[in-house]
């Protein structure tokens, strides 16, 4: 007998088991990765999403909690067709709702089809399809959630040293996934990471060598103190950004951003450098997209949509990446953005303004 219930937008009602109770709402999209289940489930960018497993095994070889990017699951619930125990007790542990023997081949495909869309969900021994449908009815839009970058960001500045003598990165936090910070670090930068609503004297008082722009959550519209942040320093600090970094970014210069329909989230996404024609494969999670890069110039492509992956400007000394060049677990393709980046740091300039 069911004891878990997903109510959808659609007005359909999923039944399913639970495998952590609770009650909560939240935007609903998927993911496609084979492996990376933990990283997944610690990736802030997740936050208020409920997050379906395209593949049907999760959990599979444990949990560990290295390989976390974050300190805590950030999704409001999960939902697979199976869910080892391994899983499932730290989801309990963790107090995030987890549903389990759904058919995820047909709920991705309305996903894919339909878009993401709103969702309810009651698990548990007193769950009805009734609480979903409650839980559907308070849930927000992504875009209304307008202090999302607090629910993720840090509260006061953290210092990530490195060894050697690197530049110095002031790294905003919208959601920062740990292994950004780790591959800054090993390239030989201090990182200092700082709350997303920073103001621009703390970072002048640091006077660092390079502004990074962090993933995280939901719409860049809603993070009006980073874009600030972007436009005091564009021009006179060099500034790289990841993912929600590079719609902030792109904001910040005369651009535009919008919402995707169900965004690229996986391992598998194929990117085209327009400038050297080589295609890298790439990880991803996002729901938004640069529309218009403004006054930055795209020098990438998503190969599957044609939507913008890369922007850059030689004149700003800016780099930005829609996907995640750091990819843990994922593909390596593309870690030499960390090495441009801090090129570029180290230079005081973009490389193309260098040569």
């Amino acid at each position: 007998m069911s004891d878990a219930y997903i109510a959808l937008e659609t007005g359909e009602v999923l039944e399913g088991r639970a495998r952590s109770p609770g009650e909560t709402h939240g935007e609903l999209v998927f993911t496609t990765p084979y492996t990376g289940y933990e990283e997944s489930l610690t990736d802030p960018s997740y936050e208020a999403q409920v997050l379906t497993f395209a593949y049907p095994l999760i959990g599979n070889y444990g949990v560990r909690a290295e390989r976390f990017e974050s300190d805590r699951v950030h999704p409001s619930a999960v939902v697979a067709r199976e869910l080892t125990d391994d899983v499932a007790t730290w989801l309990q542990e963790e107090g995030v709702p987890a549903v389990d023997s759904v058919d995820t081949r047909d709920l991705v495909l309305d996903i894919r089809d339909g878009g993401a869309m709103q969702c309810g969900i009651a698990a548990g021994p007193d769950a009805t399809p009734e609480k979903a449908r409650e839980q559907l009815s308070v849930c927000p839009h992504m875009s209304d959630i307008s202090d999302i970058g607090d629910m993720v960001s840090v509260d006061d500045v953290e210092v990530y040293p490195a060894e050697g003598d690197g530049p110095t990165t002031a790294l905003i936090h919208c959601g920062t996934k740990k292994s950004i910070i780790s591959s800054l670090n090993e390239r030989g930068s201090d990182v200092h990471v700082f709350p997303h609503d920073v103001a621009p004297a703390e970072i002048e008082a640091l006077d660092p060598d390079l502004l990074f722009i962090s993933n995280g959550p939901g719409d860049p519209a809603n993070y009006e103190a980073t874009q600030s942040l972007v436009e005091h320093f564009l021009g006179e600090i060099p500034i790289a950004g990841i993912c929600l970094g590079m719609q902030i970014v792109a904001n910040a210069v005369n651009g535009e951003t919008e919402k995707m329909e169900f965004g690229h989230r996986g391992v598998n996404q194929p990117v085209l450098d327009e400038r050297t024609g080589q295609v890298v494969m790439t990880t991803q999670n996002h729901g938004y997209m640069v529309s218009d890069a403004g006054d930055l110039d795209v020098t990438q492509i998503n190969v599957n949509d044609d939507t913008p992956e890369g922007a850059e400007s030689a004149d700003m000394h800016v780099i930005t990446r829609q996907y995640h060049p750091e990819a843990h677990p994922g593909p390596h393709d593309t870690l030499g953005f960390f090495d441009d980046v801090l090129a570029m740091a180290e230079a005081g300039a973009h490389p193309e303004a260098t040569q």
